[in-house]
């Protein structure tokens, strides 16, 4: 490791411990020639994954960003937090278990409809729609009856 005050690349290590966090390790380190002290940090790197969404384009998959759309389809609806973040953590931990450095938005939001449909029936239909771009009442009669899902009555005049 490289000295940040003189550019000397031989420092050493004179303590280590865990952070606050648990997520990195806190290194303190010396260097040989300045006799400067600093702290660096060692994390763990997690592969990246791309999502390639419909149009081809490429993105960084964003767990906050997954997080704000399943948000937006269950606003105002009894759905706590923690079931909303199980289900990012699921794919999250999919996504890194598989090792993927790719995924398409088409697999998230099947599983984003697969986890949702056990939670919230009414926040799986509204993300279904914004989902499949839905633009008509059809739409939504087409997913409920390929869902087995029944439809409320609407009186008609």
């Amino acid at each position: 490791m490289k000295c940040p005050f003189c550019g000397h690349d031989d420092t050493q290590v004179k303590d280590s411990r865990p952070s606050d966090d648990g997520k990195s390790i806190r290194r303190r380190r010396e260097c040989s020639n300045c006799h400067r002290r600093f702290t660096t940090f060692e994390r763990f790197d997690v592969q990246q994954c791309f999502v390639v969404k419909r149009d081809g384009s490429r993105e960084l998959f964003s767990p906050d960003k997954l997080m704000r759309s399943i948000m937006l389809a269950v606003r105002k609806r009894p759905v706590n937090k923690a079931q909303l973040e199980q289900i990012v953590v699921e794919i999250e931990q999919y996504i890194q278990d598989e090792g993927m450095s790719e995924i398409t938005s088409q697999h998230i939001g099947d599983e984003v409809l697969r986890q949702l449909k056990k939670i919230d029936l009414v926040g799986y239909v509204r993300y279904a729609s914004i989902y499949n771009n839905f633009d008509s009442v059809t739409d939504f009669e087409n997913l409920l009856k390929s869902h087995d899902l029944k439809a409320p009555d609407v009186p008609t005049e």
